[in-house]
């Protein structure tokens, strides 16, 4: 008889878990995948755009659907959810809500039961964050995580809509902004900072509300939302200060908090935004036997050494395979090859034609790490500027003054100015001075870029500062 790897979570951590675990473990060793949804292996990240129109369905988003897990040997159970877990015991409760009878699907309707484990790896990944305000609760205002939360907001916006109210202006507050705005609906963005998009410096912030406005999205920046109007329970407007914002949809652009209410209860430890905090192999700390990956935990950042917590599938997919080679390790009795390092916080996204990236520190998460930050900003081209396909591009960078050290960049620009993002996410991630950045060896030709890299040029302003 071998042994049960249990997996709660059926999305880009887990799956990745479970797959790996299932290529290497013999067949004797059962893995167990427990989904609340019926999807498993989406792009939650592709969301906005198949709201847009710009993706013809939430199929289109699946990178691997339940029954080709289930081909390939992972007992997956869809529809079932994990409401309680027992540490001592080594079990888990389990309600199956669902009918019987489903591919996948065991006991009838709400039934309770117990399923112990070997091994347990969490994956619960994250839930939009849902202010504690008067009407939150009303119809039509949603939040952006699932592809469930996908389609509700689609057939909403098939009624009678005008008027939509995006409260937060981060990536998916952008995101959904823009999709609002290209299906033709009247769009409001309400943000608390005083620029959109605020982990951004706010003259890079500046930019992007522009494009808003020329997008003709009404912007309220510096604005609190102080709840919700409703009529018979549904959403009619958006309440800030003395004013009414008139919405027939609500859009939650808030961020997302670490769903992890059954890892607290069984008394995991958490940390930033409810992250469970785990070791590099990503072994929850202090417990033997359970590692939790993707959405759900805490990150090292790389130059900070702070736990932070950033949900993004490209960390989930990776820690799930260092959750597969570390459990595999310990029941194969080898040592594990694997650790998850950490991050240097990487994003991009875009906006109308718009790419906005960012890496590393900002000039004051710089400067509350204890570092001395010199910023330095350039104007420039994406490509050599006397191309007639040349498009604008501002890249900020950010310094520490006594080391020399690349700490941040930020980049804001037309078409093909958004990816040169990862050099300078490779470059802090080797530790590398902005000394170190001017002299890279990097691809030149004029339909690619000027002679002098954007990257290059910013890496020359904030030398000469430093000088």
């Amino acid at each position: 008889m071998g042994s049960r790897v249990l997996v709660i979570g059926g999305d880009a951590g887990g799956m990745s878990a479970a797959a790996e675990l299932r290529r290497r473990l013999p067949e004797s060793d059962e893995v167990v995948v427990l989904e609340r949804t019926e999807r498993t292996s989406y792009s939650a990240c592709g969301i906005p755009y198949w709201v847009a129109g710009e993706v013809d369905s939430a199929d289109d988003l699946v990178s691997r659907s339940p029954a080709e897990h289930r081909e390939r040997g992972i007992d997956l159970r869809t529809g079932t959810e994990a409401t309680a877990i027992d540490v001592d015991a080594g079990e888990v409760t389990i309600c199956r809500a669902i009918p019987a009878g489903v591919p996948g699907h065991g006991p009838p309707d709400d039934t309770e039961e117990t399923m112990g484990y070997d091994r347990l790896v969490i994956a619960t990944g994250a839930e939009p964050v849902r202010p504690d305000l008067p009407g939150i609760d009303g119809e039509g205002i949603f939040g952006i995580q699932t592809l469930a939360d996908g389609q509700e907001v689609i057939d909403a916006l098939a009624q009678k809509v005008e008027r939509v109210v995006v409260v937060g202006s981060g990536y998916v507050g952008l995101e959904m902004a823009e999709a609002c705005t290209l299906r033709g609906f009247d769009t409001t963005v309400v943000e608390q900072r005083e620029t959109p998009l605020s982990i951004l410096e706010p003259a890079l912030g500046e930019k992007i509300a522009s494009a808003m406005r020329g997008m003709d999205i009404t912007l309220r920046t510096g604005t609190s939302v102080t709840g919700f109007a409703l009529d018979d329970g549904h959403v009619t407007g958006v309440e800030i200060a003395d004013e009414t914002l008139p919405a027939d949809v609500v859009i939650l652009g808030l961020g997302v908090v670490a769903r992890t209410e059954i890892a607290q209860k069984a008394g995991l430890p958490t940390g930033a935004k409810g992250g469970i905090i785990v070791d590099s192999t990503q072994r929850v700390t202090g417990f033997d036997g359970i590692w939790a990956a993707g959405d759900c935990v805490v990150t090292r950042d790389r130059i900070t050494d702070e736990l932070i917590h950033v949900p993004l599938g490209t960390h989930a997919n990776k820690q799930g395979i260092v959750v597969a080679d570390a459990v595999a390790a310990e029941m194969l009795g080898e040592e594990p090859r694997l650790e998850f390092p950490g991050i240097v916080q990487t994003a991009i996204t875009k906006f109308c034609n718009l790419e906005i990236s960012r890496t590393g520190l900002g000039e004051q998460q710089a400067r509350d790490a204890g570092f001395d930050p010199v910023v330095a900003s350039i104007d420039t081209t994406t490509i050599a500027g006397y191309l007639p396909d040349a498009g604008d591009l501002t890249v900020l960078m950010i310094a520490d003054r006594p080391t020399r050290r690349l700490l941040g960049t930020q980049i804001v620009g037309n078409r093909n100015a958004g990816l040169r993002i990862d050099v300078a996410a490779t470059a802090i991630t080797a530790g590398m001075t902005v000394d170190d950045v001017v002299m890279l060896d990097l691809a030149y030709a004029p339909p690619f870029a000027s002679v002098w890299s954007p990257l290059l040029v910013a890496a020359r302003a904030t030398v000469k500062l430093l000088n």
